[in-house]
């Protein structure tokens, strides 16, 4: 079982009215919300849980999905542009799917860059679930996330090309397939100019 991971952060953020694009809104330890969301996910692939083979689950570097505004990233991900970010959210995780495909991944793990509280141990959580699992997605105090989410790749063609619904129609028309895991963190996400003072002060 072989897994791609990639958090997107692609999106305009039209509703945030900070001087800046969210993603770069910074707490009050001095980190921003895409530093602190790339710093979640690397982590969670370096100290990650392994399969029976005692192979690595995540495969290759974090995938980060860019489109709308340039972002200082670490050496540690790959960076793949998304000329087609006003689309809406499909089209990012459509290149996400892409860098999977490309690797012959089993499941790529998505995840949203502008949700700086998904800890570390749910990413390496909904990474490590069994492989019948085709759709994992977190729970967070027994509601769910819907970040991150791993989707096996033979429900890839079934993922939308444009709009904003990314992976939650898929979620929504086969909820048999669906498997929730319970786990750490927040799935609280940045939109506004209020949401971002909420996360500094938390």
């Amino acid at each position: 079982m072989t897994i791609v991971a990639a958090l997107l952060a692609a999106g305009g953020g039209t509703r945030y009215a900070g001087a800046t694009h969210k993603l770069l809104a910074r707490s009050l330890a001095g980190r921003s919300v895409i530093e602190q969301s790339v710093a979640n996910l690397i982590a969670a692939t370096i100290d990650q849980t392994s399969d029976e083979t005692g192979d690595r689950v995540i495969e290759g570097p974090v995938i980060v999905v860019t489109g709308a505004v340039q972002l200082t990233l670490p050496e540690a991900v790959e960076v793949r542009h998304n000329p087609n970010w006003a689309s809406g959210q499909a089209s990012s995780i459509q290149v996400a799917v892409s860098a999977a495909e490309q690797r012959h991944a089993d499941f790529v793990l998505i995840g949203l860059a502008d949700q700086p509280g998904i800890a570390p141990t749910a990413w390496r959580a909904v990474a490590a679930a069994p492989p019948e699992h085709l759709i994992v997605v977190a729970a967070y105090d027994g509601r769910r996330g819907p970040h991150p989410v791993r989707l096996h790749r033979s429900l890839w063609p079934m993922l939308a090309s444009t709009g904003d619904g990314g992976a939650r129609t898929l979620l929504r028309d086969h909820p048999a397939l669906v498997h929730e895991i319970d786990c750490e963190g927040s799935a609280f996400d940045i939109d506004t100019l209020e949401d971002a003072q909420q996360w500094r002060s938390s």
